[in-house]
Formats: C-alpha cells, sequence, structure tokens
C-alpha cells in the first residue's frame, strides 16, 4: 500500500477545519480552551488553533500536580504562541479526593492513574464555561488506537484537531509550524513511574504508525501485532459512543 503525508497541505486543512467549526458552531468571542502539558501533541494543537483563530481567542492552562520538573516545557510555549494563560494546581485537589476515596476503600492503581487526568478536564471545562470556551482534545491517532489515553479524561474535548493524525505526522506538523525542537521531540513521559510511552507501551510509536497507515504488517514480529491488536480491540470503548437501549418500534 502507498502511503504519503504531506505536512503543509494537512496543516492548511486542519486550520481550516477549525475557522469553519467555529463559524459554524460557536460566536466570535469564543475561546479555544486546551491543556499544556509542553508535549508535541499540546504544542501542535495549541498552534493550529492559534493559526486559525489568533492568539487572543486561545487560552493555555498549565495543570500541575504539586512540583512539575518539566514545567518549563509549558511556558515556553505559552510564551512562543503569546497566549494567555493560567497556573492551576490540581495537587491539592487530588490529595483531598484520594484521601477521601481511601476511607472507603483501597483505591485501585487504575484509579490512582486516571484520577489527576479526569480532574484535569473537570479544570478546563470550569476555565471553558469562564470564558465562553471549546476544550480542545489533543490525542492523536496512535494513542487513540491503542487506547493510551484516559476515558473523561485527556480522551474529552469539544473538537479534536490532530485525531487523524499519527504520532510521526504529528511531528512533522510540528516542524512545518516552526515549534521549537524540544517541544516537539520531547520524550513523552507518563508522570507517574517515570518510564516513557513506549518503554510502557513495549513497542515504539514509529512501528504502531507504520502498522496503522499499512506500510508495514509486522509479520517479523508477530507478538506486537497481536499486542497492538489486543489493544485496539480492548479499547473501542474509548471511541465509540455509549451503548443505549434503543426500544423496539
Amino acid at each position: 500500500m502507498s502511503y504519503s503525508f504531506n505536512a503543509e497541505q494537512v496543516t492548511n486543512e486542519i486550520v481550516q477545519w477549525i475557522r469553519d467549526l467555529f463559524e459554524k458552531t460557536a460566536t466570535p468571542q469564543t475561546k479555544a480552551v486546551i491543556g499544556i502539558s509542553g508535549g508535541k501533541d499540546s504544542s501542535v494543537a495549541a498552534a493550529v488553533c492559534v493559526k486559525a483563530l489568533g492568539k487572543d481567542r486561545v487560552i493555555g492552562v498549565l495543570m500541575p500536580q504539586g512540583e512539575q520538573a518539566d514545567i518549563a516545557y509549558s511556558r515556553l510555549l505559552v510564551d512562543t504562541l503569546g497566549i494567555k494563560s493560567y497556573t492551576i494546581n490540581i495537587g491539592e485537589t487530588v490529595s483531598t479526593f484520594m484521601n477521601e476515596l481511601k476511607k472507603h476503600m483501597e483505591p485501585s492503581n487504575q484509579a490512582v492513574v486516571n484520577t489527576p487526568a479526569r480532574i484535569r478536564m473537570t479544570t478546563l471545562y470550569a476555565v471553558a464555561a469562564s470564558h465562553n470556551g471549546r476544550v480542545v482534545n489533543t490525542c492523536n491517532l496512535s494513542e487513540d488506537w491503542v487506547g493510551y489515553s484516559t476515558k473523561f479524561g485527556d480522551a474529552a474535548g469539544d473538537f479534536s484537531p490532530l485525531s487523524d493524525l499519527t504520532v510521526t505526522e504529528v511531528l512533522q506538523v510540528g516542524e512545518y509550524l516552526g515549534l521549537p525542537n524540544e517541544l516537539v521531540h520531547k520524550t513523552p513521559i507518563d508522570g507517574l513511574c517515570g518510564k516513557t510511552d513506549e518503554e510502557n507501551l513495549g513497542f515504539t510509536y514509529a512501528m504502531l504508525d507504520k502498522y496503522i497507515r499499512g506500510l508495514d504488517d509486522l509479520s517479523t514480529v508477530p507478538e506486537i501485532k497481536e499486542k497492538i491488536d489486543r489493544m485496539h480491540r480492548a479499547n473501542l470503548h474509548k471511541l465509540q459512543l455509549m451503548p443505549k437501549y434503543e426500544q423496539n418500534k
């Protein structure tokens, strides 16, 4: 199968898509509200929103959980784009909630991992509600494919400019936009155990991206192919509408 990616063309298409979406569904005062982690996805998503709407209509929200060692990357993005930003520390909120939960049960590892992401999304919607805003989903196709996101956390949002782009393609868009190299190519780390995303997944994004685009069937590493397929099946519920009962009529 032949597949090619034109970063300039796709970037321009995304920018126009955002403009059209806001023109049809929002007001001239509506802001795009985005969580800023300082990584490739939030950097590229924020940059295309600025290109589409102008810096005055984009609000960045930095949400450290207590002390965040790499928060300088988030501030670099905000300064580079010249957007308004808020720093809202969710550390005490997470601690208070988890302490209350522990009075009733021992939180599972999944609860510990996913709760901060959901509190961050609650924070984004509170900021959006206070600024006539729409929340930007920053997920990409690669992470969505294997469910590497938190349902109702970073997987939520009002519009998603990057969810049809693989990690490889997001990087190319970031480079085309001229974003600082340290933001586009910042190694993604989960922030909990200190491992990179790829260490947690057990395969590289390069392998995953080629498989998604049909450029490599992974026949030489069948165990990786099976793992990717299994993760994709298990996490489809994050991408689909909630199942609902429908009356027979």
